[in-house]
């Protein structure tokens, strides 16, 4: 039996598998980490229904010439959820109010719905709390799930935007310390949760660019490999957070000045140099 993966030959022989199903389960890990999932199949130039994909699983690959597994991305799949959503709560908008609660729970466990709660926990949360009337408003929902179709569909150009987020964060890090010694608190916290925000979305444009072929998993960021420097940013973020927690004044101070700021600037600064090679 020949193996192709979106029309195109698998150099792939089928070892102890006998059935389909065998052979997409071994295909399984290898699908995960490329970034992409299974989206169709064709079996002797056939394509296979939606209906009929279970039945096909059992199918025995000794009485198949061809198998052509088609893949889509998951950048590719999140955006369609996203899209999806975002009609989603256009005609939630339209709904009556007895209608509303209903639409709610069949939404949750909608295609898109679980794809969201799997790729973007927080994102699927604040559609639930919307939807039920205790979250943010219909129109902030909106935006929010634009600037995640932004990193999905064009990173570079999200990536290059990112930039002065970068650089008045890190300004605000440095004052940090000061904020919290002369009763900032407010403004304190507002600076922990935009680090925050702007640390994770540089981290999902990474994982995007990555996917999408760019060759930034061979960063090096002050001579860390990325995959080490993101693992030690996680760590010294937890500090900060913990320090803060505690009101650790001066260990605050430290990790926001030396080790929050230089390293959020250093993987951003890392990224998107690789990205501007790319497209020369």
């Amino acid at each position: 039996m020949k193996i192709k993966i979106n029309g195109v030959d698998a150099d792939i022989q089928p070892e102890n598998e006998k059935t389909i199903g065998e052979i997409l389960g071994a295909l399984d890990g290898w699908l995960a980490g490329s970034g992409h999932r299974l989206s169709g199949l064709n079996i002797d130039g056939k394509t296979v229904s939606a209906p009929e994909m279970e039945q096909s699983f059992s199918r025995d690959i000794e009485t198949i010439d061809t198998v052509d597994i088609c893949t889509t991305s998951l950048p590719q799949l999140v955006a369609d959820s996203l899209g999806a959503t975002m009609r989603d709560i256009e005609e939630f908008q339209a709904l009556a109010f007895d209608e509303k609660a209903g639409f709610t729970e069949k939404w949750k466990t909608s295609p898109q719905g679980c794809l969201l709660a799997e790729q973007y926990p927080e994102l699927f949360n604040w559609t639930v709390k919307s939807f039920s009337g205790e979250g943010c408003s219909p129109q902030v929902l909106v935006a929010l799930i634009e600037e995640r179709l932004r990193e999905l569909t064009d990173p570079v150009g999200e990536m290059s935007r990112t930039a002065q987020l970068v650089d008045d964060i890190c300004v605000r890090l440095a004052e940090f310390p000061l904020d919290i010694q002369t009763g900032k608190d407010a403004r304190a916290a507002e600076t922990v949760n935009i680090f925050s925000g702007i640390a994770e979305k540089v981290f999902r444009i990474y994982h995007t660019l990555k996917i999408e072929g760019f060759p930034v998993k061979e960063i090096k960021v002050d001579s860390t490999p990325i995959n080490e420097y993101i693992t030690e940013f996680n760590k010294a973020l937890k500090e900060l957070l913990d320090a803060y927690e505690r009101r650790d004044t001066v260990l605050i101070g430290d990790l926001a000045e030396y080790e929050m700021a230089p390293r959020l600037r250093g993987l951003h600064t890392a990224v998107w140099g690789v990205v501007k090679g790319e497209n020369k």
